[in-house]
């Protein structure tokens, strides 16, 4: 039987709420999107005119590729975007788990990255340790204005957890989420959707299998 103990994960695993999709990055990206844009629009009668869907569906895919185009310059392993609206509102909003490494740190323990990450002046924001899947790592909540390094065109509600691969030494997870709320990223819906990311990080598993 393998020890689960000293066996490194080969991966993960994220349970998705209702509506969540997951587009990988690094093989595959192209035919999930189709699948996405497939599922969103199989519900449609058979006879609708295509000349008022095929514009829907072409901005669904620009967006789509678009988000990707972002991921990659994270380098991401995956990318997670709701579709489902709240309220009637369709609220902008993603996930991204990307690879880190830290070659200067193999011999250190992670629990010592973890307390520099803790104490980096870069790192603004409320941050904590937590515990993910047994593994303590760091979470950080910010608010990013429009015009900061990193920001876009309106201001972002960002958290990210920072997590080392267990018994892989020098190999973290980054898994970064972000949303614009209902336009204000301070607002009841920005709160909302940093509660479900914050559960649906409850969920996150390594895979040895």
């Amino acid at each position: 039987m393998t020890d689960r103990t000293t066996t490194a994960p080969h991966g993960y695993q994220l349970i998705l709420p209702p509506e969540w999709v997951r587009i990988p990055m690094r093989s595959g990206t192209d035919e999930a999107i189709r699948s996405i844009v497939d599922d969103a629009f199989a519900s449609l009668p058979a006879d609708a005119p295509q000349d008022r869907i095929g514009p829907y569906r072409r901005e669904m895919e620009r967006r789509l590729h678009g988000a990707v185009k972002e991921a990659r310059r994270a380098e991401a392993l995956d990318l997670y975007l709701p579709l489902e609206r709240m309220h009637g509102i369709a609220v902008p909003a993603s996930i991204v788990v990307s690879e880190m490494k830290f070659p200067e740190q193999i011999a250190v323990d992670p629990s010592a990255v973890a307390h520099r990450l803790l104490e980096s002046p870069g790192r603004e924001g409320e941050t904590s340790v937590v515990e993910v899947d047994t593994v303590r790592g760091v979470r950080t909540e910010r608010t990013v204005a429009a015009d900061a390094p990193g920001g876009g065109e309106l201001g972002s509600r960002r958290v990210d957890y920072v997590v080392p691969v267990p018994n892989d030494h020098g190999r973290w997870l980054g898994i970064v989420f972000s949303t614009l709320g209902a336009g204000d990223p301070g607002d009841a819906i920005a709160d909302l959707f940093v509660e479900l990311f914050d559960a649906m990080m409850t969920t996150f598993r390594w895979s040895r299998s």
